[in-house]
Formats: structure tokens, sequence, C-alpha cells
């Protein structure tokens, strides 16, 4: 009886918890400017609860407070209206419980429906063995945000909300998800604009896979953070005054970098935090007079407050006048502060800000019915994802980065010839401006001219470069042309017009293939192709195609003369060849795969001893890791385990596309293995400091050097030593210990 009671306490105290949450949902909905449609979110709400009723989430609480708290962030932080607030409440409802989309159509209309649908599209799908299935839910994802962009917005606080609560999921699934994000979601939440967000997925990604880097800095921040606040206050005051002097109404904020950006910088430019200069930067954001006036407001205050400080020649950025693709406008500029630091100051005007902030949602809010002329550049951008998409390419990997082309790149912007203004990613060539301008002036292009003087394809742009392009009729697509693009629409083009371009070849080169072996009369099967393909060193039988057929290969007396043996008799040879090695390879490769499998488990933490090590587990040659360093395990196609760093590019790629491989691993090794690793010096050249160098190693105990190369230019010393060691602690104390030798200022563990 007791029992019942203290259940229907919990049932009730449940109830009132996620009465509660829906309550807040409410007030925070009923505090925007949106047209108040209280009754049609309630009903999202009770048909939601009633679907979820019962059904607990990993970390033990009822699984309706998930849908509430993705309502709660499309609503505060992004921005959104009651009709994506309902189709968050009900996200997960026709893929977890017996509703269909017809039954959610039927009760709240086509629109939520259609965005509910296209939420259940991205999870759910049923994936071939070959493809990967994060990759393919990407696909799945950016088709349906090409029908409406809320679902992409609406995706990303769910994203958000379950890197907020990933510590209740098992640590390969935290390793998944985290790559995931940081691969492919934070880029998205960046190129639409949200750029809180994007800097909240990055922090979270980061906190999970490096736990102790993230704790480290966490720190570093903390106990800098006085300091910065008295920079702050002395950089600003001066600003402030003057900023009242001009009757404006603004506010100053002090804009910390991101403990992830502070991180990468420290790995890209292999500095110690100490070193990173750029921790603190300040925005003034302030109410313009009136809407006319909001651009000459900006340049006022920067033309106000650089006769306070210094600003440096090179780094003004105006997004003002030429806002970024996601609508970001600002004004960029750097002062030289007296404490003789560079300091970045933002100006923007409280509509800049929410735009920044909550990027292209923020549009609704300065729009009555919904934005439309500033989605121009996202919708060129949906274009261009959906041509890619129209063309599929085979490999999932290929596809994701082909995407993050687009994702990650800053804008330039070009001028054509008649002055019209064009934005390009950074770093185009003037190929990409080429087919950005359409296919056929991009398959034609024979050059270009920018300001008027002739460049070849590769000329990589800069903004405010006239471009113009020369086409010739007789243009064909060159395979080469592949490394001179680099925007996402010019490299899938070039790739699927080569494509064309092989298949035709390799069906000519069969039919080009079967004529010569008939006037040879010699049967066309597997063994004579194979023949040839090995005669004339290619990797597979098509590759043979395509050269017959694209004339590179023109078959003549050395292909007759490797028929001449005796037919039967090598067709014989050729047959039990093939079977008796097939036979073979299969049993080994069957006993090879038992083995491992049975151990397999990736749910369990894979410790990594000095027996498996040797025997089990193969260490990344692209970065090397050793005992210490944040690694995971990734089951490749012959079922071997490979060790990767977590931040290995390659691994970040393997997250992203197959996370289900994934498996967490930890250390447990003692010293007694030894691996190589390589340790980059720079510092002042003098006399005797390559003796001090190799003193101060093999002091060290245990610690071979295995190869050292020393380069001196101009006074400065540059050097990388390859050692071995045992672990992590190992590789700090010899770089503490290097640190200690005067003229040396800088030690860092590189990969190779």
């Amino acid at each position: 009886m007791e029992e019942s009671v203290s259940q229907k306490e919990k049932e009730r105290a449940e109830e009132a918890m996620i009465e509660q949450a829906f309550q807040e949902l409410l007030n925070d909905y009923l505090a925007t400017k949106h047209r108040k449609r209280v009754e049609i979110i309630t009903k999202a709400f009770n048909f939601a609860n009633q679907a979820h009723k019962g059904i607990k989430r990993r970390s033990g609480e009822p699984y309706i407070m998930h849908p509430i708290a993705v309502a709660k962030i499309v609503c505060n932080e992004i921005g959104l209206g009651s009709t994506s607030i309902c189709a968050a409440l009900l996200h997960d409802v026709v893929e977890d419980t017996d509703y269909t989309v017809e039954d959610i159509e039927n009760i709240f209309g086509p629109k939520i429906a259609q965005i509910v649908d296209g939420l259940t599209k991205i999870s759910g799908g049923i994936f071939g063995d070959r493809a990967s299935a994060q990759a393919e839910n990407f696909k799945k994802l950016l088709l349906t945000m090409s029908d409406d962009i809320r679902v992409i917005l609406i995706k990303i606080a769910d994203r958000l909300h379950n890197m907020r609560t990933l510590g209740s999921m098992l640590p390969n699934k935290q390793f998944k998800i985290a790559g995931e994000t940081l691969y492919i979601y934070a880029p998205l939440a960046n190129r639409l604009g949200l750029y809180k967000i994007k800097t909240e997925l990055e922090n979270l990604s980061f906190r999970y896979e490096h736990p102790e880097e993230y704790r480290e800095i966490e720190k570093k921040l903390e106990a800098t953070a006085v300091e910065r606040d008295k920079v702050f206050k002395e950089f600003t005051a001066p600003i402030r005054a003057q900023l009242d002097k001009m009757g404006l109404k603004y506010r100053i904020l002090a804009r910390i970098k991101s403990i992830y950006s502070i991180w990468n910088k420290m790995q890209t430019k292999h500095v110690p935090f100490e070193e990173i200069y750029d921790l603190l930067a300040v925005r003034i954001i302030f109410e313009p007079r009136n809407m006319e006036e909001e651009l000459n407001d900006c340049f006022n205050i920067y033309v106000s407050i650089s006769k306070i400080y210094k600003p440096h020649p090179d780094r003004l950025r105006d997004w003002v006048s030429h806002p970024k693709a996601n609508g970001y406008q600002a004004l960029h500029v750097t002062l030289m502060g007296n404490n003789g630091q560079w300091i970045e100051v933002q100006i923007r005007s409280e509509r800049m800000n929410d735009v920044a902030e909550q990027g292209f949602a923020a549009h609704w809010k300065y729009k009555e019915g919904g934005g439309s002329e500033d989605e121009g550049e996202l919708d060129k951008w949906l274009r261009t994802i959906k041509e890619i998409l129209d063309d599929p390419q085979p490999d999932a990997i290929d596809f994701l980065d082909t995407i993050k082309l687009n994702l990650f790149a800053s804008e330039i912007f070009v001028f054509t010839p008649k002055g019209e203004i064009k934005t390009m990613p950074q770093n185009s060539t003037a190929l990409d401006f080429a087919f950005s301008l359409h296919t056929d002036i991009g398959s034609h292009c024979i050059g270009a001219k920018v300001n008027h003087k002739l460049v070849p394809l590769s000329h990589k742009l800069q903004s405010g470069d006239q471009v113009e392009v020369l086409t010739s009729k007789s243009q064909r697509v060159q395979p080469e042309w592949e490394a001179y693009a680099t925007t996402a629409r010019a490299r899938a083009k070039i790739a699927s017009i080569l494509r064309k371009e092989a298949k035709a070849h390799q069906k000519e080169g069969e039919a080009i293939l079967a004529d010569f072996l008939r006037n040879e009369d010699i049967r066309m099967d597997d063994s004579a192709i194979d023949k040839l393909t090995r005669l004339h060193n290619f990797h597979t039988r098509d590759e043979l195609f395509v050269a017959v057929g694209s004339k590179k290969l023109v078959l003549g007396d050395a292909d007759r003369n490797a028929f001449k043996e005796k037919q039967s008799t090598n067709w014989k040879k050729f047959l039990t060849f093939s079977f008796g090695n097939k036979d073979n390879k299969d049993t080994k490769e069957q006993s090879e795969e038992k083995v491992p499998q049975e151990k397999i488990n990736t749910k369990q933490i894979l410790k990594l001893t000095e027996e498996t090590i040797q025997k089990n587990y193969i260490m990344a040659d692209c970065c090397h890791p050793i005992p210490g360093d944040d690694v995971l395990g990734y089951i490749d196609e012959q079922n071997r385990i490979i060790i990767h760093k977590r931040q290995c590019p390659v691994a970040a790629r393997l997250k992203s596309s197959y996370g289900n491989r994934i498996i967490a691993t930890e250390w447990d090794t003692h010293k007694e293995l030894s691996f190589l690793v390589t340790i980059y010096l720079k510092g002042i050249d003098s006399m005797g400091l390559l003796n001090e160098v190799t003193q101060v190693i093999s002091r060290q105990l245990n610690v071979n050097i295995r190869k050292l190369t020393i380069e001196t230019t101009d006074g400065i010393f540059e050097g990388k030593i390859q050692l071995y060691v045992h672990d992590v602690d190992d590789v700090r104390s010899i770089c503490d210990n290097l640190k200690q030798i005067q003229n040396i200022k800088q030690v860092t563990r590189i990969e190779g």
C-alpha cells in the first residue's frame, strides 16, 4: 500500500514539474512580439504529453521534458513563433509513438505537419551497409531544409538540448554525438547566423572530448578574470565619455573568447594560453536615432573612438555595408589599448545585435509577415546544396566534406565587368567564380581577367576584385581543375562532368577492347581483362576501359604477345589460382574476423594495455596517439580497431560519418612500451644551444633521440626532435625542462 502511495506521489510530482515547464514556455512566448496563438501551442503540448506518457529519457526524467526544452530554445534563443514551437513540441511524436504525419496534419494543419515530417525524416530511416547513417541523415537534413528553413532551426535546437544533457549518455555515444556536432551542427548554426548557439555547441563538444583541457583553460580564464576586468574598465572609460557626449543610447559589453576557440588557437598556432592576446573583445551596441541613420551612426562611433585609440591599418572589417551571407552586420575595428595590446571593438545597432545572436530568425522580428528579401543569400546557399544533392556522390565522407567547404567559408566580395557585386567564399579562385555564374561558363572557361589583367584559372580572388571570365567553345573540363576549385558548387560540377566523361570513355573502351580480342580470336572473359589490367599496371578493370576509351592507351603488339601462350592452360591456371586463393582468403578472413568480434562491445570502454596494443590495435598514422592522449577507437571494415586522437581531423570525419563504429577507450599502460613523438623547438640561436638541448633530453630517464633536425635563419633557431617516450607525462616533463633553457622561446609537441 505504502508503495503505491509513494508511486502516486512521484507521478504527481512529475506532472507538476511538466506543468511548470510548460507554463514557463508559455510565459516566454507571451513575452515575444509574435502573434499570441496560445491555444494551438497548448493543444500541441497536450497532444505530445499524452503521446509520450510514461516514457522516460536515459536521465530518468519524463520524455516530454525534452520537447518542452527544445521548444524553449526555439522560442527564446532562436526567436521563432507558434508554428515552430508546436513543431518542436511534436518533433518526436511520429518517430517514437504510433501517430503518423497524417494524424498531425488532420489535427494541426499542413504547415506544422510538413515541419514535423522533415524532422522525422532526419532521425529515422533505414540505411544500407555501405552508406554511412550519419551522412545519409545529413543529406536528408539538407533536403528537408530546402523545403522549410525552420526544420533545420528546430533540429539545431534539438541538438543543443541533447548536447546540454549529454552527460547521461554512454561514452561511445558521447564521442559520436560530440564529433558530429562539431563537424556538422556548429558550422550549420554559424552559417545560419546563430553565433551564440554555435559557440555553445563547440564548447559542449570540446568539454566531452577533452575534459581535462577544458577544465585547465576554464581555470586559467578564472585566474585572469580580475586583470581582464581592469583592462576592460580602463579601456572603455574614455569611450563611454565620448559616446555620452554624442548623446547616444548604448551599452558596452566585454566578450571573452570561448574555451573552444582558445584551445583551437593554441593548437593551430602552437602557443600556450599565456600567449593568446585576443581573449577580450569589446562590443558597443547602440540604439540608432532612426533606422535611416543606423549606418552613419556606426561609422560616426568608429571615427570618434579612433581619435582616442590608434586603429590597426589592416583590421577594419565593414560588415555593415556588405552583410555576410547569413545576414550578419557589424563594424569591426582593432584599436591599440594603453596596455600595448590590440583590442577588437565590434560596433552594432540593437537590430544588428539581434541578427548576430539569433541569426536568420531575427529577421522575422523586424518584418511583418516573415523575412523575404534578406533570405536571398540563404536561398542561394540552399540552391547550391540542392544541386549537390541532385548529383549523389558515392562516398558519404566526400559528401560531408563537399558541403563543409561552404559551411565554414567566410565571404569576399567581387564585381562582374558590369559592376554587379557577387558574394563568394574566401579563397575562391577564378574557376569558382566562373562556375558560380553558370555551369556552361565554368566548363568552357580558359582563363580570366582580374582587374583587367590576365590570370590563370587557379588564381585566388581578393575582396574588391573585378572579374571577367574568358571562355572558348573547344575547352573541356580537365581533371586538374578539381585542385583549382574550392567551392562546393564548382567541385561538385567538375566531379560530375568528369564522372560522366569517364562513363562514356568506359563504354567506348569496353567496345574497343571487345573488338581487339575478337580480332585476335581471344575469349573476352574476366581472365583476359584482368591480364591486360595487370599488364598495364591499372588497379581496376574500369581504369583499363577508361584509358582505352580515351585513347590514352592504344592496344598493340605487347598485348597480343601477352596472349601468345596457350589460352586453355592459361584459363585453367587462372581458375585454380583464383579459386584456391579465394577459399584461403575467405577462411582466413573469417577466422581473423571472428577473434576480435567476440571481444568488441561498443558500449563498454575499451582498456588499452601493453598486451592489447601490441596484439590487437593499430595506432593511427595520421595522429600518432600515445598513452595519456584523449583517444577513441574506430572499427574499420576489416574489423580491426584503430586508435585515433579525439581531435585528429580523420577521427572528426569518422565520428560524423561512421559514428556507430566508434568505441570509447582509455589507457591502462605502465611505462613499458615506447612511442615516437616529435617535439618542435624555436628560439634565439646561441653558442652551445644544441648541446644544452641534447643534454636535457639525455638527462631524462630512458629517452632515446631517434632524429634531430635543426635550422638557423637570421639568428632564429628552429628544430624538430623525434624521440621515444612512454606517455604524455614524459612529453610534458621534457617540454618543461626544455623551456628552462634560456634562449628557447617555444616548445610544443607536433604531429609527424
